[in-house]
């Protein structure tokens, strides 16, 4: 099974445990991230309920170093000018138009 960057797990563990205990103090309406988080963690971990997967985390995280430095999510991607234009191979054609 792939396992993500310890870093990142830990990231998403250490979130998510956070914003648990924002919303155990009563702060008001669910916060919708949690939901966003649980759901995360589970196909992180593969596992399908969020105790199962802070269950995994846990263990992933105490046998790896969470420590390691880990890419910036938020990467600016090249311009569609800068993008490869993909040919078809030899002998493939495009579908007629409809």
């Amino acid at each position: 099974m792939l396992m993500p960057l310890p870093a990142r797990l830990h990231e998403l563990f250490t979130h998510y445990e956070a914003l648990l205990a924002e919303e155990d103090l009563g702060t008001g309406a669910p916060d919708p991230r949690l939901a966003d988080l649980a759901y995360t963690l589970c196909v992180s971990t593969g596992t399908r309920d969020i105790t199962h997967a802070l269950e995994a985390a846990r263990a992933y995280l105490a046998t790896s170093d969470s420590t390691a430095p880990v890419a910036p999510v938020n990467r600016v991607l090249p311009s569609a000018s800068h993008t490869p234009q993909l040919a078809w191979p030899r002998g493939f054609s495009r579908l007629p138009a409809r």
